[in-house]
């Protein structure tokens, strides 16, 4: 039960099928696994093996697939980059995960430079794309590398499955960026559990779109090749553009980020092209409002099915699709389920628990956290054994969100514990009130924080993104909200923007928005 195992069945059952179509490049399972295996015999000549860290700071592109392949066949691990960081933030990542090469892509040159400038002089650059890239005389050529092993032996995987395959970095509550380690096991386990979950066939054609860097779209790839799936890349996010890759390669499956689905619902040419070939559009990596579901479902015409899980669990902890008897409620019943954080996936064992440690009601209204424990759990955050000892206790990871969960076992996530409100003594959850705001015609994007306030303590602040060629105040919005839940639970007060921060798997970034609010009031009581 190891990474590699995925690609080989593929090859021995789909020599022939198209694996690959990223731009001009098309190539069949046999072309692919010839070329990851010639990756991984270049990475093994530059001295990578079992346990060596690879870092990878790409686009969406073929070239990521491979290296998650080449580098787990070698028992090495792979280090996913979020590209979006700054080069300082990316050098720490370099240095504490002990990275020795990084394969990276030309439009990162100059944050490749800088942080070379930074202190990382020495790390070993392979870079994709046209040869000749400039960097140091150490560098390589990813294309000549791979063209120097063609027809070479197949390397046997030394790794075992409860070997890190890939060390994901997330930001932590100490200040500094977590490592989290996922085993060969913990991956595997959940493409298996995605397999069975969501029916994935080689006849599915699934759609990079969300970054690779990220599990909310990386787990696709050992998923859709255990079964022979076609992999579709898209280099970088535009609604307009995926909504005609849709169309265009007819694809049946993917998962996005709410904010990309949000984007693309709104598009003025969503009602352009054709989705007759999507079969499930999931959406996952952050809350979403039950008014975008109800949009996505009148948009594609396919089943939508809310996903929630952590990098930690890699990532799948719920789903939301229906039970056999829930597929005979009604049309709006169904999709009052459906925009639910959903109920538990296959290869894991949940419960929401009160600070006791006590099982909560199925009342929906009795709010808990939610723990988790299963084999696709990682072991812990490398290198930092205290904050794995703070999440994972007795077997099981605190998650740190705070939800419901109903008579059939479907959880609604309310809130992250750091992001709820606490205003004159009562709980707000901000997911609540963001859900009334998107139900505002001229809403296109929102985030509710806490703000200081002298009175209550904590200040309900909406801020929000207005679509184009909409209109609406502070006042109206604000009565809109109170409309509809307890007035306490109604913004104080709403501030306009153009665009929400988003991090750099596109969720929007609320401690940002958040922060800024509280520097403020430091900086007067200074």
């Amino acid at each position: 039960m190891i990474l590699s195992e995925t690609l080989n069945k593929a090859a021995r059952l789909f020599p022939r099928k198209e694996a690959i179509r990223c731009g001009d490049h098309v190539f069949t399972y046999r072309e692919f696994a010839g070329r990851i295996n010639g990756l991984a015999h270049a990475l093994k000549h530059q001295g990578i093996g079992k346990g060596d860290k690879v870092a990878v700071l790409l686009p969406n592109c073929h070239c990521f697939l491979e290296a998650y392949f080449a580098v787990a066949g070698l028992g090495a691990v792979c280090v996913p980059l979020n590209f979006r960081l700054s080069a300082r933030e990316i050098t720490f990542i370099l240095t504490d995960s002990e990275a020795r090469i990084l394969i990276a892509d030309p439009m990162f040159a100059g944050q490749v430079s800088e942080l070379r400038e930074g202190g990382e002089q020495s790390i070993k650059v392979v870079w994709t794309g046209q040869p000749g890239m400039a960097g140091s005389s150490a560098d390589l050529a990813y294309e000549d590398l791979i063209a120097q092993q063609a027809g070479i032996d197949h390397i046997e995987s030394p790794a075992q499955p409860e070997d890190v395959a890939q060390i994901y970095y997330t930001s932590g509550t100490t200040g500094r960026p977590k490592g989290v380690m996922l085993s060969h096991k913990n991956v595997y386990l959940h493409a298996l559990g995605t397999v069975a979950e969501l029916n994935l066939t080689d006849r599915d054609v699934w759609v990079h779109a969300a970054p690779l860097f990220h599990l909310a779209d990386a787990w696709a790839t050992w998923a859709i090749t255990l079964v022979g799936g076609t992999h579709v890349l898209v280099r970088e996010f535009n609604a307009q553009a995926v909504l005609r890759i849709f169309e265009k390669e007819k694809a049946t499956i993917t998962n996005l980020i709410p904010t990309m689905l949000n984007m693309m619902v709104n598009h003025p040419e969503a009602g352009r092209f054709d989705y007759s070939s999507l079969r499930a559009l999931l959406s996952g990596g952050a809350p979403i409002a039950p008014e975008v579901v109800r949009r996505i479902v009148e948009t594609f015409k396919c089943d939508y099915i809310q996903t929630y899980g952590m990098t930690e669990t890699s990532p799948y902890l719920t789903l939301s699709l229906l039970k056999g008897h829930l597929q005979s409620l009604s049309h709006e019943e169904q999709l009052r389920f459906k925009a639910k954080t959903g109920r538990e996936f296959i290869a894991v064992e949940l419960k929401v628990v009160n600070d006791r440690g006590e099982e909560v009601r199925q009342d929906e209204k009795e709010v808990g956290e939610i723990i988790v424990r299963g084999d696709t759990v990682t072991a812990g955050y490398w290198k930092l054994p205290e904050e794995t000892a703070k999440s994972i206790r007795d077997g099981w990871l605190y998650t740190g969100d705070m939800a419901v969960i109903d008579g059939e076992g479907y959880v609604t996530i309310v809130d992250r514990k750091k992001d709820m409100i606490l205003t004159g003594g009562e709980n707000v959850y901000s997911t609540e009130v963001e859900n009334v705001l998107y139900m505002h015609p001229a809403v296109l994007e929102c985030a509710v924080v806490g703000i200081p306030d002298d009175k209550w303590g904590e200040a309900v602040k909406g801020i929000v993104v207005l679509k184009p060629d909409h209109k609406a105040t502070e006042e109206e919005l604000i009565g809109f909200c109170k409309e509809r839940i307890a007035r306490y639970k109604a913004p104080k007060s709403i501030d306009f923007i153009s665009a929400l921060p988003k991090t750099g798997s596109g969720k929007i970034e609320k401690k940002k928005l958040r922060d800024a609010y509280w520097r403020d009031r430091e900086k007067k009581i200074q």
